[in-house]
């Protein structure tokens, strides 16, 4: 397999943590967003959105977009499975990453971040503004998910971390990046310290990728 991403992109991120968690180590494809790489002919031949992550089966196939690739990757490897085995459960691990990969986490992408301060030419602080309004919102919807809980898990949805716990870690980590507060969220602290715990999540992160950039 083939894997096209970039060290600091949550959608990359969010598949990093999941080949881990499978024992998975596909080839790595770096893609400098900030440089435009994205933008190529090339990679536009693979995905024609422009956009992280991308996945080249050994058969072949491009798969875009993380959580339909994550999906594949739990379908193909079932073990460790990264959704319940209840389907009401797994409905609210679904519902609670798409919380983050859907609504919050595209208002920070920065297709959108660019659009902001150069085509309708907001500053510095309106741009920290309209950050901290989306990822906050984002991450408290977060919290009162996991709030709802029948039952105390050590991650989202259980003893052992699935696609939610996938799609959080990256949504912290980017509300560290911009200053976003949020360790008053007791439920996502918790989950997220367990994680950080594992060397699945530790591999992962930015700072460990072959294309880091400080």
């Amino acid at each position: 397999m083939d894997f096209y991403g970039y060290f600091r992109s949550s959608s990359s991120y969010r598949c990093r943590i999941a080949f881990n968690l499978k024992g998975v180590e596909p080839r790595f494809e770096p893609v400098h967003l900030k440089n435009g790489a994205q933008h190529s002919a090339a990679f536009k031949a693979l995905n024609p959105q422009g956009l992280l992550p991308a996945l080249v089966t050994d058969e072949g196939d491009v798969l875009i977009q993380s959580l339909a690739i994550i999906e594949w990757l739990n379908e193909t490897i079932p073990t460790p499975p990264l959704l319940s085995q209840n389907a009401t459960t797994r409905a609210r691990e679904r519902g609670f990453a798409q919380v983050i990969a859907c609504e919050t986490h595209p208002l920070q992408n920065l297709r959108v971040l660019k659009y902001l301060s150069g085509d309708l030419g907001l500053d510095e602080a309106a741009k920290d503004a309209w950050l901290t309004r989306w990822l906050r919102d984002g991450l408290e919807a977060c919290e009162a998910l996991l709030a709802q809980r029948s039952a105390h898990s050590r991650f989202c949805y259980g003893d052992t971390p699935g696609l939610a716990d996938i799609c959080l870690v990256p949504q912290v980590f980017s509300a560290e990046r911009f200053g976003i507060a949020y360790k008053d969220l007791p439920h996502v602290c918790a989950v997220y310290t367990a994680c950080q715990a594992l060397s699945a999540f530790d591999k992962a992160a930015p700072k460990n990728q072959p294309d880091f950039e400080a």
